[in-house]
This record gives C-alpha cells, structure tokens and sequence, in this order.
C-alpha cells in the first residue's frame, strides 16, 4: 500500500511565515481526447484534519474514495481552483506547456494569490516563488490533493463528452488508448476533442471521417 503524502515541505514553508500555500498538479496527459486538467489547493497551515491520512495520489485511489476526499478537501481548504487547456491548445503547444498553462490558469483563478506555490514536477512555474517537486503527488499533501481535485473534474467532464460524442467510451476510459478506445477509433475516426497532433489519432485519421 502507498505511503501517505507529508505536510514536511508545507510546514517549511508555514514556519517561514508563508500562510498561503499552493499545491498543484494536473491530469489528463496521457489520454488521446479532451482537455489537459489541473487544481491547486491551498490547505489551513498545520492542518490536522483525520481524512488526510487517507490522501494519495489520485492514481493510488479508487474513484469512490477520490470521490469522497475531493468533498472533503474542497470543504476544508482555504482555497481551491481547477482550470482546464482544451485539446485545440493541447496540439498547439504540446502536453508539456498545456499542462503548465492549466496549472497556471488553475493558481490564477485562486481568490489569493498564493505566498508559494509547489508544483509536481521537474519544472517550477513562472511568476511565483516555485518550488517543483518530483512526484509531488506522491510525497507532497497539498499536491496529492490539487491531483484529486484534477483528476476528478477531468473524469466528470469525460463523461459529459461521452453524451456528445458517443460510440468512443469516454465514459469508460477517459480518452486514454485502451483497446476499446484504439478499436473506436479506427472504426469512427477522430471526434472534435481527439488530440490530433496524437500519433494514434493522427494515424486514425482519414478521408471521411470526422
């Protein structure tokens, strides 16, 4: 089982004075359709709320219990946002910078601006003091959080695609290349949300479909 994520890198910064702290992570780079996804979550300084001990990474949990923290932590942070990059913008820029530009629209839609920001990752964001940690998700409790929020919002607007573009399962798979996912697409052609700079939706491509 996951080791839960700590507060040590929050608590570092909390004891330097800094109140407003930014988790921030994204979802949704992987799949072949619909938006790249991010959150950040600002948690109370020192927190001692039970549930955390149950935070992980959203890819460790189940989609009920990430359905149950998500209540929770979006009841007891101090602050959340969650901010999406379409999949226009996502061949445009590529998944590296659209995943950078939602978890920069995620900290711009905050009602504070964030005293420091830690972000998952290799890459600090511009415009604010930035520190990135590899696998945040996994070590860092406010990250493992912005990864619930993420993935969470993702998945619901998923299944929303799912009712306009049905035959794909987006429902079911959340646009990432499974088998059921590959076969509809070689069968219906690119949607309107694939990710066309994609190699296998770029490859699905073809005279006829949509």
């Amino acid at each position: 089982m996951a080791v839960a994520p700590t507060l040590e890198k929050e608590e570092a910064l909390w004891r330097a004075g800094l109140r407003l702290v930014a988790g921030v992570d994204e979802a949704g780079r992987g799949p072949l359709a619909g938006p790249v996804a991010a959150a950040a979550v600002v948690l109370p300084p020192f927190p001692s709320f039970p549930w955390l001990g149950q935070v992980r990474d959203s890819k460790a949990l189940s989609p009920a219990a990430r359905g149950h923290l998500e209540a929770l932590i979006k009841a007891h942070a101090l602050a959340w946002a969650v901010a999406f990059v379409d999949c226009e913008a996502v061949d445009r820029l590529g998944i590296g910078p659209a995943s950078r530009e939602a978890m920069c629209r995620a900290l711009a839609a905050l009602p504070q601006r964030p005293e420091a920001v830690l972000v998952d990752g290799r890459h600090p964001l511009p415009g604010l003091p930035c520190q990135a940690v590899v696998d945040g998700d996994a070590v860092c409790a406010s990250i493992a959080c912005a990864s619930i929020l993420a993935k969470e919002a993702r998945d619901r607007l998923m299944h929303h695609l799912d009712t306009h573009y049905p035959g794909y399962g987006f429902a079911r798979h959340k646009g990432y290349p499974t088998p059921e996912h590959l076969a509809a697409l070689a069968r219906l052609g690119p949607s309107p949300v694939h990710r066309r700079s994609f190699a296998p939706v770029r490859e699905a491509a073809c005279p006829g479909h949509v």
